[in-house]
């Protein structure tokens, strides 16, 4: 686990969550169906902060997910929110 006063990524935390999420068929689905992207859309703008703070919203909207993404990545669950906030910001 980071410390909490290491400065992480925000981007970088989405790439690695947005990882995370394709690896399961029925988890990248649902990230497209409830995020509104399609394929396509997802790799045009997945370098626009829009586009990660999404993937992150999509991973706290399902706490399960959140948990689950935090401890595959090494990080808690409130360093992806707070990554989350910051490219919201």
């Amino acid at each position: 686990m980071h410390e909490r006063n290491h400065t992480l990524d925000p981007s970088a935390m989405a790439f690695q969550a947005l990882a995370w999420a394709l690896m399961e068929e029925s988890r990248a689905e649902r990230l497209l169906s409830l995020t509104g992207l399609t394929p396509e859309g997802l790799r045009s703008s997945v370098m626009e902060r829009s586009t990660q703070a999404a993937i992150l919203s999509f991973l706290e909207a399902y706490e399960p997910d959140l948990v689950a993404c935090a401890a595959v990545i090494g990080v808690s669950p409130a360093v992806l929110v707070q990554a989350r906030q910051e490219l919201d910001a």
